[in-house]
Parts: structure tokens; sequence; C-alpha cells
């Protein structure tokens, strides 16, 4: 069984352990430590990474019996150290600080907002997830905007001032006497996080000491899910790193709308309907204007027979400014269109006049024998 520093510290970022063995986990070379400060993926929140001596460590995985497998890259090399007649593999453990940091910001952020939905909303939390970018909360069941709202209002005044965040453990049955936030179903030794007198809960991951140094909480987004409500939330230096996104996006809308920030939407509204005014005008103008080349076009047919066709390729036509320029064409006595988009990949449009004598399915069955592609239409009535 591997022993667990950060169950006791989770601020320790460097450590010495012995190497037990060398194992492998799915084809990648792995190490057992008698001890380790790297976490391991679990309870919704990711592993740690860092360095073990020259290696960098790219998984941490909770193996079978209580043991950690650390997931390297390269070929670890260790020290060797003679300890009671033994000779010792010995190697140095570095985590990656700002990842972990960041884990514990969202993840005793995500115990203060749980335990604030369930006190103002008698909202449960079902899971949580601390992604690479956000981390999620699911609900069991559906909130409003206003109860979001005081539910978070709650989460921060938690943090803003600055409780302690202890770390005990109990037994199970000391654990069922106490009142835990959600049921714990672990025997034996139960490790439980604290914040007194407003959330306990039991818990493995890594926490600060401090509400405060959560920083903030922030919802981002709701949704409804599954019969309940999924609430995407940010912590800390997360919450700061998407309000300065969204800072530097307003303000580059603001000086493209040349509106001030709470005119904003109201500008891009005006935006919009103007945008679909003028592509209902564009319209409009290239339906006109397909009239004339139509005709044109009609006009320089050349005679098969006893018809006249045109066959062109039509530069930055699609498929509908084919079909205008086709029917324009056909209208015509004894006319057939044969129009294709430029450049390709090509649209085409085969047409005729209901007098012309010629299968248009047929020619595009041989076009597309040729050429490729797949197509269809509609025989005249």
């Amino acid at each position: 069984m591997t022993e667990r520093l950060y169950y006791t510290d989770a601020y320790l970022a460097e450590f010495d352990a012995t190497v037990v063995r060398i194992v492998e986990d799915q084809g990648r070379p792995a190490v057992v430590l008698n001890r380790t400060a790297f976490y391991p993926t679990s309870g919704g929140q990711p592993f740690d990474t860092g360095q073990l001596g020259n290696v960098r460590v790219v998984d941490v995985v909770d193996a079978d019996e209580g043991q950690i497998l650390h997931v390297f890259d390269g070929e670890l090399e260790v020290s060797v150290v003679r300890v009671d007649g033994r000779d010792l593999q010995i190697v140095h453990g570095t985590i990656d600080w700002p990842r972990r940091f960041e884990h514990m910001q969202q993840h005793t952020g995500q115990h203060v907002l749980s335990a604030a939905f369930d006190r103002v909303a008698g909202a449960r939390t079902e899971s949580f997830h601390l992604g690479s970018v956000s981390s999620t909360i699911d609900l069991n069941r559906a909130l409003s905007a206003s109860e979001i709202e005081r539910a978070e209002d709650e989460a921060n005044r938690i943090v803003w001032e600055d409780h302690s965040v202890g770390v005990r453990f109990a037994s199970a049955e000391e654990a069922a006497a106490l009142p835990l936030r959600k049921e714990s179903l672990r025997t034996g030794t139960v490790r439980l996080i604290e914040v007194p007198g407003f959330d306990i809960s039991a818990c493995g991951g890594t926490h600060v000491a401090r509400t405060g140094a959560i920083g903030n909480i922030a919802v981002d987004s709701s949704e409804r899910f599954r019969g309940g409500t999924r609430v995407e939330f940010l912590c800390g230096g997360r919450a700061l790193n998407s309000y300065r996104a969204l800072r530097d996006a307003i303000a580059a809308s603001v000086r493209l709308v040349s509106v001030l920030p709470s005119d904003l939407p109201g500008g891009i509204e005006r935006l919009q309907l103007e945008a679909k005014d003028f592509k209902r005008q564009i319209k409009d103008l290239h339906s006109r204007l397909a009239v004339f080349e139509g005709a044109a076009l009609a006009d320089s047919a050349q005679t098969y027979g006893s018809m006249r066709g045109v066959v062109a390729a039509i530069e930055g036509a699609d498929q509908a400014g084919l079909k205008t320029l086709a029917t324009t064409i056909t209208a015509r006595n004894g006319h057939v269109a044969v129009l294709f988009s430029a450049p390709g990949p090509s649209a085409a449009v085969i047409a005729r006049a209901a007098d012309a004598p010629i299968d248009c399915a047929a020619v595009l069955k041989k076009l597309i024998e040729r050429f490729g592609g797949k197509g269809g239409g509609r025989r005249p009535g």
C-alpha cells in the first residue's frame, strides 16, 4: 500500500520515496513508490503531473491494493542508498504546483458551492467533475436563475470570510453520526473535509487550507440535465482568466459596434436586423439579375437538332442561382440548359423546356458516371 502524503499535507510539493517496483500500465512504464504526494485521478479530480527524478510523470493511477502507479516517460534513474544492509532505490518527486493548486481551488470551491446549493435551495449534489478548463456540479433538481444566484452569493460569502478548511479522519461509525452533506459509503477509516459550521464531507481530494485561498466562485452557465441542473463554475485563477477573456472580447466588440458596453446587446441586435434586410435585398437583386443573365444565355444558345441548348460554367453561382438561370432559359420553347458552378467542386443543374425531346435524368447519369458525384431530380408532370 502506498502512503498518501497529500492526505495530511496538500501543500507538500516535494518528497523523497523508495521504489517498490517498476511495472506497466496499459503498455506504459510506471513505478510504485512506498509513499507519494502525487494525487491519482479519483473522485472527479484529475491526477497530478510533475517530475520523478529525471522523468516526467504523465499519469497517476489508483491501482489495486491501495497502490498508486506513477506513469512516466523516458528511463527512470534512481539513487541507491544502503540502509540496514539493504540497497534501497530512492527517487525525488516534485509536483507541478500551479496545476495542483488550481485543482485545490476548484475542488474546495466545489465543496463550498455544493453546500451553498444544499443550504439555499435544498439541492443535493449528485456528481462533480473537475475539467481542464471548467468544472461542473450535477444537482438533483431543476433550479431557477435566482436560486443559482443566491447560492453563488452564499458560497462567495464563505470564501471572503476566510474560514479554515480542516482535514480529519474518523471511523465509518463515527462518520455516520456526523452531519455529512452526503452519506459516505466507505468502510474503515473515512477522511473528512470540514468548513466549520458550514460543511462537512467525506473526500479524498486535495484542498486549500482556508476558504479565502479559493479566491472567488463564479457560476459560468447552467442547463437542465437528467431531471436536475448541471452547473458549470470557475474558481480563483480560472475565474480571473475567464473574466479577462470576456473583458477583452467585450472591449473588441464595443470598438467594432461603436456603442457603450451596456448597449452592446442592442447594437448586435440592430446589426443582425440590418444584415437580414441586406440579405433579402441581395437575394432580390440576384433574382432580378438572373433573369437578364438567363435571357442572355438563352440568346447565345446553340442548335442541337430540334433543340436549342446552353452549356455553360457560371462563375460564383450556387445551386439556387443555377436553378434560377435554368428556369429562365427553359421558359423558351425547345430550350435545354446544362449549367455548372465554378470553380469546383461543381454543382450542376440540367433542365429542359416541356417540348424539348431530351431525358435530363439520363444526361445527369452520364455526367455522374464520368465525373463522379451524386444527384437527382423530378420529371415534369
